[in-house]
């Protein structure tokens, strides 16, 4: 057997975890949702990976069990209750913000629902003490998920992040910063 052939054989290399945020980044707020959406990009490796391997990796599932019920949950009120809002009122027309933010918002809904139903798989994973992809319809699922926040999360940084950085005023990244570190039991 080559190199080549037992690797292959042994199922798909592990990913690696999600990296935490530094909560120091939360004075930066903008630069906070920017490293989470990194984070988001990790766990969708992490789920390309789940949705192939073979092998039963307790602390991999459910670390991305609790990012995905806990982290990912906040990042859409992050963005929802806070970023949105403040984009609405500082965006000029020209910008044409309203569009996008409404689509993500929607995008925002079905990653929610499409999480869902990965976190049934992962929490009956880590029940059984096997294999998420030992699941029929399981990799369907998590590549349906990882898809979307990929996507999802390439507009937000073609998009929203620029935007942001041009339109929203110093107080605004104040009052923005606050609420997430609220929002996480921060004090700053």
């Amino acid at each position: 057997m080559t190199n080549e052939e037992h690797v292959t054989s042994c199922g798909p290399i592990s990913p690696g975890g999600i990296e935490s945020s530094p909560p120091g980044l939360l004075r930066e707020p903008l630069e906070f949702l920017f490293a989470e959406h990194y984070r988001h990009r990790q766990m969708c490796r992490v789920l390309e990976h789940l949705a192939a391997a073979p092998l039963f990796d307790a602390t991999l599932i459910a670390t991305t069990d609790d990012f995905i019920r806990n982290d990912l949950t906040l990042h859409v009120l992050d963005e929802e209750e806070d970023l949105f809002p403040l984009l609405r009122r500082r965006c000029e027309a020209e910008d044409e913000i309203d569009d996008v933010l409404d689509r993500l918002s929607v995008d925002h809904a079905a990653d929610q629902d499409q999480a869902r139903i990965v976190r049934t798989y992962l929490v009956a994973a880590l029940e059984k003490k096997v294999a998420p992809s030992t699941f029929p319809g399981c990799a369907d699922a998590f590549q349906r998920l990882a898809r979307l926040e990929k996507n999802h999360v390439a507009l937000e940084n073609a998009v929203v992040m620029p935007m942001a950085r041009r339109r929203l005023l110093a107080s605004d990244l104040e009052a923005l910063s606050r609420s997430l570190a609220a929002r996480r039991g921060v004090t700053l």
